[in-house]
């Protein structure tokens, strides 16, 4: 019994020597998260939410005083260009144009009647030339015989009152011409007046009649038959008899923080994404990049905002789907993700293994990176961008290099590298922790516990 009782206490002195010792040996490590540097295709997105709006829409609003006879369409309802989409009482409207119509009738006949004495007047005035003719010769014989003393006087007389009777039965007969024809412009110029007339008459016959300016939807129908509508301010009540949307090119409305607007330009691609048609992607192009900022918590232009309170803001973004669908509706909320920019086959890292370091200054002795913010101006050591690389030291053991890097484009969850970095290299990626204070040369060792995943990377 006193044998065993030895042996166990030599195993338990043993394995408390060796994990002390493995402890020791352990005590100065680092854990760490790595991975491994590759090459990879890398899309810099910028989302934006907002709404599906139609590229053109227009409010069709009430031409016509009066009250509404019939409504063809329903909300909903596809239209046709010209299609007759409601109408208005039209019983005074259609009773002036009748009226105007016959005053039309009888004007014309009056010209008519007027034209007829023009001709009467041409036929008297062709009958005093005639009339004058005879007695301008009856009175020039009669000059020649009576100064031949064979005329009497009397005679001669006459014939000369006679010339001058038809003289002015002429000018009588020519007045009444002129008179003639000064009526009928008259008649023909009040003619016009009345053929206007009707036209304004046929205009509001015709504003009775409500018709689709261009192939649409109807997506929105304020009124029903019964009421009364007005012609008034556009959107006011009782002036407003529908809207319709062109559905033939379809766009989606966003709102694009301020931060990234500056990325945005007018062509890149975009992922459109609708909230009530989960797992379907529309493809779409920017065509719209506004360039008025929008407070985010009215959605109101900064230039017409009276407040001078500083707040986080948005920019409008259109983006144009490419193939329009029916499933799309105006007012569905989206979702758009705009590419702006892409490369192929290039070096990256996860985001999470970019990091601040301030190497320490010269002469300092622990190396912390504190040190470099309580050295003097003329040692202070600027903090770089860069990433801390799993390197080997002469003995084998894996230490933490500090590497500066340049950057280019940012994925979703990796980083372009451009400097300072080759490709299967092991890189430190976290825990956040512990990648902030780490420092150039630490002793580390890798943990293969955790998952290496960007979630564990920032815990």
């Amino acid at each position: 019994m006193k044998k065993v009782l030895l042996i166990a206490l030599a195993v338990v002195v043993t394995a408390g020597l060796v994990g002390f010792m493995v402890y020791k040996q352990q005590s100065g490590y680092t854990k760490v998260l790595t991975a491994k540097l590759m090459k990879q295709d890398l899309a810099t997105v910028v989302s934006g939410t907002g709404q599906i709006k139609p590229k053109t829409y227009v409010n069709v609003g009430a031409t016509s005083f009066g009250r509404i006879t019939h409504l063809y369409v329903k909300e909903g309802d596809h239209v046709k260009k010209g299609q007759i989409i409601a109408t208005v009482e039209n019983v005074q409207p259609e009773a002036n144009v009748d009226a105007q119509k016959a005053t039309i009738a009888a004007a014309k006949t009056d010209i008519a009647s007027y034209i007829a004495a023009e001709k009467t007047g041409e036929a008297n005035v062709e009958h005093a030339k005639a009339d004058l003719e005879q007695k301008k010769l009856d009175w020039q014989r009669a000059q020649g015989l009576y100064q031949a003393g064979i005329m009497a006087k009397q005679d001669y007389d006459a014939k000369k009152a006679a010339y001058d009777t038809d003289l002015a039965s002429l000018d009588q007969a020519v007045a009444g011409l002129n008179q003639a024809k000064a009526q009928t412009d008259s008649a023909r110029g009040h003619l016009q007046t009345q053929v206007a007339t009707l036209r304004f008459n046929e205009d509001a016959l015709s504003k009775t009649v409500s018709t689709a300016p261009f192939d649409g939807i109807v997506t929105n129908l304020p009124v029903r038959e019964g009421e009364t509508v007005v012609v008034g301010i556009q959107n006011a009540e009782g002036s407003t008899l529908m809207t319709l949307a062109d559905m033939s090119v379809i766009t989606a409305e966003v709102k694009v923080d301020e931060t990234d607007i500056v990325n945005i330009k007018i062509g890149q691609p975009a992922d459109v994404t609708v909230d009530a048609i989960p797992g379907k992607v529309f493809k779409g192009h920017v065509t719209l990049v506004g360039d008025q900022a929008l407070l985010r918590s009215t959605g109101v232009a900064t230039s017409q905002s009276t407040t001078g309170t500083e707040e986080a803001k948005d920019f409008k973004v259109v983006v144009t789907v490419d193939t329009a669908s029916d499933e799309l509706r105006p007012g569905l909320s989206t979702t758009a993700k705009i590419t702006t920019a892409r490369k192929s086959n290039v070096l990256s890292l996860p985001i999470q293994a970019l990091t601040m370091y301030a190497p320490p200054p010269p002469g300092s002795k622990d190396g912390k990176v504190e040190a470099a913010s309580t050295s003097s101006p003329s040692t202070t050591v600027q903090p770089k961008q860069g990433v801390f690389v799993v390197d080997k030291d002469a003995h084998g053991r894996q230490r933490a290099k500090f590497v500066p890097v340049t950057t280019g484009i940012t994925g979703a969850t990796d980083i372009e590298v451009l400097t300072g970095l080759s490709p299967g290299q092991d890189v430190v990626t976290g825990p956040y922790k512990t990648l902030r204070v780490l420092k150039d040369g630490a002793l580390l060792k890798k943990d293969t516990e955790k998952p290496l995943t960007p979630a564990n990377g920032n815990s």
